[in-house]
């Protein structure tokens, strides 16, 4: 007679290990993601600071003159 009690997981088992080290291992890697990328962008809520650092660089590089610059500095910030 087969002793029963030693083979009661079956497949559970299996997967009853598998899916907890998967769930532990996508947080390990939502964590390493969000620290490569220096997390939340708080950048992104500033509203054109982009735009008007590349607006002052094109001033600086003469690209643009003083008048263009002053008129789409004003719609920037509106």
């Amino acid at each position: 007679m087969i002793n029963m009690m030693g083979y009661g997981y079956g497949m559970m088992g299996v997967f009853g290990m598998i899916i907890p080290l998967l769930l532990i291992g996508l947080v390990i890697y939502a964590i390493v993601k969000l620290s490569q990328n220096g997390g939340v962008n708080y950048n992104s809520h500033k509203g054109g600071s982009d735009a008007l650092d590349i607006l002052n660089q094109r001033f600086a590089n003469g690209e643009i003159s003083e008048e263009e610059y002053t008129t789409k500095k004003e719609m920037l910030r509106d």
